[in-house]
């Protein structure tokens, strides 16, 4: 297997996940030209795609998926209550905007839910519900040839389940959305879109990240090569920060623990290079 995060942040979030001919497009939360020439600059083609999974209905998930499905001759794999927020959001949108998405979805999706798994092509995925502020919000284990990767964005604490399901994996892509104290001291954001992102159903920050890494006893179990930080703030978060404070973390569990994992950042600007597993 081997995956890539074609970009992620608030301004949209998109990952490719593939294995032998079988490629899977995990949110379309950019722009569909925006989508189109990131594939091509890691030498992909949305033409080719085997499949679009949408995790949540949220705008920076979902902003491309309609414009996208026009070019695409794959199914989209989406829940009901996703699939039906995503229609009825009017937030900055258009009066016609639902009739377009319900008409750009129409004989395409294939219903999923987090309580089944399912398989597209070559892959299997295993999705299990996250808590964020989404109707429906899931993260997933992909397995192809007993290789797992894992994929959870936004969600506001890591829960026991996703504990659980994020051992054995050798990649994991996960969200590092904030420094806390950067995000309090953020002068842009008015206090209730703070009380938002710190809630338990809001999104993951820095220190977060590093009490998982950190954690021996029911935290991260060393399995991963590579553990890809996504979704980070433009304003309440730094690239090298949120990357040291991670990397601070895998060594504290040293000299019982020799860390081997990679940390790697993520961009709203461009992919990631391919990581292969």
């Amino acid at each position: 297997m081997r995956f890539t995060v074609l970009g992620s942040g608030s301004t949209g979030n998109a990952i490719l996940i593939v294995a032998g001919d079988t490629r899977v497009l995990v949110d379309a939360g950019m722009s569909a030209r925006e989508i189109a020439r990131r594939l091509v600059m890691v030498g992909e083609d949305a033409n080719q795609l085997d499949g679009v999974v949408v995790t949540h209905e949220h705008g920076d998930h979902v902003g491309g998926l309609r414009v996208l499905r026009k070019s695409l001759q794959c199914p989209i794999y989406i829940s009901g209550a996703t699939r039906d927020a995503y229609i009825r959001d009017r937030r900055n949108l258009s009066s016609e905007e639902p009739h377009r998405r319900t008409e750009a979805l129409r004989d395409c999706t294939e219903e999923i839910s987090t309580s089944s798994d399912f398989r597209i092509g070559k892959i299997d995925f295993h999705p299990f519900t996250i808590p964020h502020d989404s109707v429906d919000n899931f993260g997933f284990i992909a397995t192809h040839a007993g290789v797992r990767v894992a994929t959870v964005l936004d969600f506001g604490h890591i829960t026991t389940l996703v504990k659980e399901r994020l051992r054995g994996c050798a990649g994991i892509i996960i969200e590092s959305n904030h420094c806390r104290d950067m995000l309090k001291a953020c002068e842009v954001y008015p206090w209730e879109l703070k009380q938002r992102i710190l809630s338990r159903t809001g999104h993951l920050s820095n220190e977060d990240i590093a009490e998982w890494l950190s954690n021996q006893g029911d935290g991260f179990d060393g399995a991963a090569s590579h553990v890809v930080l996504t979704h980070l703030s433009q304003r309440a978060n730094n690239p090298h920060v949120a990357k040291l404070s991670a990397e601070m973390a895998l060594r504290e569990r040293a000299p019982l623990f020799v860390p081997t994992t990679e940390i790697i950042i993520s961009s709203p600007k461009d992919p990631t290079s391919w990581i292969e597993l």
